[in-house]
């Protein structure tokens, strides 16, 4: 298992290393034409982790957008349709900074998924959520585009990629089910 990991890192490596102006313009084709799917970050939302007092079902104990992350997230959204992705399947962790991007995209009704909910302050259900996101991407229809938002964490623990706020990371889905990372994009 970690050597798939190793092999699909230096895979990435080498692609961003070789890439050219039109690396961009390939990860949204991807997108567009099926069997590609988009983790995102959510977008800024200062602070680490989440309060002692933290609900996942109250927004005012959790660490939440900031004004810049709520316009970050809209412009995201933008940069989606600048791209020819006016509507998309959007899933979101239950957390309210990752529903909040993902509203704010404007891009399709958010579906709230648990198995992408933060497990940063809960370490050990790291491998099975990993492994159960893995097993919901290898069933997912993927005929248009699917959107991801999450927690660094969870996108880290899956791809090996430390997102940046609101960075969209690009998976293509093998014959096997597999994903691979094909690329990344900044937001910030």
């Amino acid at each position: 298992m970690r050597k798939m990991w190793m092999v699909r890192l230096c895979g990435l490596l080498l692609f961003l290393v070789s890439a050219d102006g039109h690396a961009d313009d390939i990860l949204w084709q991807g997108l567009r034409e099926g069997n590609h799917m988009a983790l995102m970050r959510h977008a800024l939302a200062p602070g680490t982790g989440d309060p002692v007092r933290f609900n996942v079902n109250d927004c005012s104990t959790q660490r939440n957008l900031s004004d810049e992350g709520q316009e970050q997230s809209r412009r995201i959204g933008a940069l989606f349709r600048q791209n020819g992705i006016d509507a998309a399947l959007v899933y979101s962790s239950q957390w309210c900074r990752c529903l909040d991007t993902a509203n704010l995209l404007g891009l399709g009704a958010v579906e709230p998924l648990r198995i992408i909910n933060s497990f940063f302050q809960t370490f050990d259900r790291g491998p099975m959520q990993t492994a159960a996101l893995g097993e919901w991407m290898a069933q997912a229809p993927l005929v248009q585009p699917t959107i991801l938002v999450t927690h660094q964490v969870n996108i880290t623990a899956f791809t090996g990629v430390y997102p940046s706020s609101g960075e969209i990371v690009f998976l293509k889905r093998g014959n096997d089910g597999a994903m691979t990372v094909v690329g990344t994009v900044e937001t910030q």
